[in-house]
């Protein structure tokens, strides 16, 4: 077995994401590369979340919606992915959830409690016969009693019943490992990473009971890869707060906001790392985030805000405030689903066009975009140096399902980048007053930060002159708009072509792709001959691609409703986009998905919009 997808499902609250990062880490110990995705429903409990594992002898990032084992913790995890596991594939369930029909369970939504009636042709189905609908399409029931199981071997243990039942998921990961006959010991390993103490006793002992007992054989096995050390599991959201330290923050602001916090919840708890020295602040609102780190930023360190789209609208005008001052300032968004409130926990690329023109009036922004959690680490580091290179706004675009999947990498990966080029002037004697915004044709200014000794100069919001000056002359007018926008050529002529796009492959199809698609068209290409991929990371300035698509018949891939890609392609190399794949319902592009959508371009029976639909 060379690729296996491990999906448990659940309540929200019920210990999900525990059991994936346990199963991640055992069979990462056991020298898997895993990459692990997130869905979860924007309530704090009681709502179904899943949590998918997918590992392979190649490192792995895209994800298949047909898993190889669903392990159900409750009964609505049976409804919610009928149809999704493999012919051939398993299903661990808890038989007591039989004695449950469709309406009696009240998290479940109307519209798929009646597609699942009419797919039936019964009303109010019984599990047990949501049960035979999964036999039929060729899955394998196991049924496997977690709680009585639980409750079992505290007894043997002398543990109450409560505290027993606490483990269901080391159970439901001991038991999936035990039927695939893999190895204890790395599970007890991932344990000791997990828990401590008492905890850690308790859930050991737990799992070293269930491999005990006797199970069936299943017709897949999953044996050790050769553990290779030096590998580091990281979420996308602490690929980001990492790259930051290591490119040298000092301030990052939040206001809590979903999927966003977990970078800065990350960095307040990791602040220690290596002796880094940043300071960390939950604001009241994110006006006083983003014109807090341009404060930060104008003493001299370097700072950073992170937010969602919601939080990111309300930064406009402070942006806009830094763009005009010519403050070094990044704002790390991560897109979730909108408009308004949206859908918070669910992944989009809707932000592509705020984040270019967000706010009033022009000035100089760069926006760059990860593709995945290698990029979000490195990526971070850049939007920190270009932020001061070129003393202005960068913004940093993720999205949700990058934010919230976790990924094995190599450990000599995560490397720190030496960048430099700000211009900072030192303190100097009888500094006095200087021309802040003068420049030398690349449109930087010598900066020196507030509080230098013996310099100083005016800052204002208004138009100004060289020494900061407010002015509404209309020649120091045209001077400081051209000044400003010259960041833009400057920037584009100094980052390195690598940075701003890679063609990974030719072809005459030629794919182009932003953000958290890029791992999928990369897995897609092995079944895609004829189809070439070309992923753009710097979108503002926009690169010189015109030439890469002379003669192509341009595919645009995107998680939002009306291609945004495409529209700044087409505005900005005047070649046309011959088809907009896109998928909005919140859920990232399956590889089978984008597999059937471009197999269906190749053969040229497909329309010039295809909306994906997939997803739970």
């Amino acid at each position: 077995m060379d690729d296996f997808t491990w999906r448990v499902g659940g309540p929200q609250g019920g210990g999900i994401e525990t059991a994936a990062t346990l199963f991640a880490r055992a069979v990462g110990k056991g020298g898997w590369w895993v990459a692990t995705r997130r869905e979860y429903h924007s309530n704090i409990m009681g709502r179904h979340s899943y949590l998918d594992v997918r590992l392979g002898r190649k490192p792995v990032q895209a994800f298949r919606e047909g898993v190889d084992m669903l392990v159900a913790l409750d009964g609505e995890t049976l409804v919610r992915h009928l149809g999704e596991v493999r012919a051939g594939g398993v299903l661990l369930y808890d038989p007591r959830v039989l004695e449950l029909s469709l309406h009696k369970l009240p998290m479940l939504d109307h519209r798929l409690a009646e597609a699942v009636e009419e797919r039936l042709g019964k009303r109010d189905p019984s599990l047990k016969e949501i049960l035979s609908a999964h036999v039929e399409a060729g899955v394998q029931p196991l049924p496997y009693p977690y709680e009585e199981v639980a409750e079992r071997i505290g007894s043997a243990l002398g543990v109450p019943s409560l505290q027993a039942r606490r483990t269901l998921n080391t159970i439901a990961v001991a038991a999936s490992l035990h039927l695939l006959d893999y190895p204890l010991e790395p599970l007890l390993e991932a344990l000791a990473l997990q828990f401590r103490g008492k905890v850690l006793e308790l859930n050991r002992a737990v799992a070293e009971a269930v491999y005990r007992e006797e199970v069936p054989k299943l017709p897949f096995r999953l044996h050790l890869n050769g553990y290779e050390p030096g590998r580091v599991y990281l979420t996308g959201a602490q690929a980001a707060a990492l790259g930051k330290l290591a490119g040298g923050l000092r301030f990052q602001t939040y206001y809590p906001i979903s999927p966003a916090t977990d970078e800065s919840t990350y960095l307040e708890a990791h602040t220690a790392f290596r002796g880094a020295d940043v300071a960390v602040v939950q604001t009241e609102d994110e006006i006083a985030a983003v014109t807090m780190a341009i404060g930060a930023a104008l003493t001299g360190a370097r700072a950073a805000t992170a937010t969602s789209g919601p939080g990111f609208s309300l930064m406009a005008e402070g942006m806009g405030f830094a763009g005009m001052i010519e403050a070094p300032l990044v704002v790390t968004l991560y897109q979730r689903g909108g408009p308004s409130t949206g859908l918070p926990t669910r992944t989009e690329q809707g932000d592509l066009h705020f984040a270019l023109r967000g706010g009033h009036g022009e000035y100089p922004r760069l926006v760059l975009a990860s593709g995945d959690i290698l990029d979000a680490f490195l990526d971070a580091q850049k939007a920190l140096a270009w932020a001061w290179r070129y003393q202005t706004v960068v913004v940093h675009l993720l999205d949700k399902f990058l934010a919230s999947s976790a990924q094995s990498l190599p450990k000599e990966a995560l490397r720190v980048l030496r960048l430099d080029g700000e211009k900072r002037l030192p303190p100097q004697e009888g500094f006095g007053p200087y021309a802040r915004y003068a420049h030398e044709g690349d449109g930087i200014s010598p900066f020196i930060p507030l509080g230098t000794p013996g310099g100083f100069y005016w800052m204002t919001s208004d138009e100004h002159d060289l020494e900061g000056h407010i002015t509404e002359d209309p020649v120091l007018r045209e001077y400081q708009m051209e000044k400003r926008m010259q960041k833009l050529k400057t920037a584009l002529e100094e980052i390195p072509e690598e940075d701003q796009y890679t063609l990974f492959r030719d072809g005459e199809v030629l794919v182009l792709g932003w953000g958290s698609v890029k791992g999928t068209v990369l897995e897609a290409l092995e079944e895609l001959p004829g189809v070439g991929y070309l992923h753009l990371r710097l979108l503002w300035p926009f690169p010189r691609i015109a030439h890469l698509l002379e003669g192509r018949r341009l595919v645009t891939l995107e998680h939002n409703y009306s291609g945004q890609l495409a529209d700044l392609v087409q505005g900005e190399t005047l070649k046309k986009v011959h088809h907009r794949v896109v998928k909005y319902n919140g859920r990232p592009i399956a590889l089978e998905e984008a597999v059937a959508a471009l197999k269906a371009i190749l053969k040229g029976d497909a329309p010039e919009r295809i909306v994906l639909r997939k997803g739970v």
